[in-house]
């Protein structure tokens, strides 16, 4: 089985970017690395109602954090076959989001630690979810990631920022929310990032390797 990385952070903080510059420096290094995102937008038909609700074309949906949190955690599990053959065929896979993201926002948008539990128990427990060797908070500052989101908008119409991305305020609590998950080490160990790879390409080879050793 292979290593699982998920990069996590707010909307525009890089994790796109930061995803694409690991799985090219953990290739250089000789390494077979796959790569997947969540949502699976245009893969699980729950992905594609979180984006509707986002958007506003469903209802009061998005109304609901507990709502969103399950369409959310029923995305990963639809994928739930497609990571584990990911896991079986490469070194590492990398993750542009994944369960970590729907406990911080969930957290985020209710203040009730209960749901962050919640999330765990079912996404990695009922849901039989792979538990992430290395999870990374990319902290980068709400200010600078709202500009990000902003000017993708501006240049792809089709990326029109959701009611998540808008919100200022809530982007905030959950860059909080990111912190304490990683100084917790929420599930698994915790790896706080900034824009290079390369420490985090480092940490990964470094954890593999000692994971191959006797009694390792």
């Amino acid at each position: 089985m292979g290593y699982i990385v998920a990069i996590e952070g707010i909307d525009g903080a890089g994790k796109n970017t930061l995803s694409r510059a690991l799985e090219k420096e953990l290739a250089d290094a000789g390494l077979a690395v796959a790569k997947l995102g969540f949502p699976a937008y245009g893969r699980t038909p729950f992905a594609d109602f979180a984006d509707d609700a986002l958007h506003g074309r469903l209802g009061d949906v998005a109304e609901s954090a507990w709502a969103m949190a399950l369409l959310f955690a029923l995305d990963r599990r639809d994928m739930r076959d497609e990571v584990i053959a990911a896991i079986e065929g490469a070194d590492v896979l990398v993750l542009d989001r994944y369960v970590a993201s729907n406990a911080a926002y969930s957290w985020g948008r209710t203040g009730d630690r209960a749901i962050v539990e919640w999330v765990r128990d079912q996404e990695f427990g009922r849901h039989g979810m792979p538990v992430p060797d290395l999870q990374v908070h990319l902290g980068t500052g709400v200010a600078e990631a709202a500009r990000r989101a902003k000017n993708r908008e501006a240049a792809d119409e089709s990326r029109t920022r959701d009611a998540y991305e808008r919100d200022g305020g809530l982007q905030d609590r959950v860059a909080r929310a990111y912190s304490d998950l990683a100084a917790e080490s929420w599930a698994s160990p915790w790896h706080v990032a900034g824009d290079s790879a390369g420490g985090l390409a480092e940490r990964v080879i470094a954890d593999l390797e000692r994971s191959i050793r006797p009694g390792g």
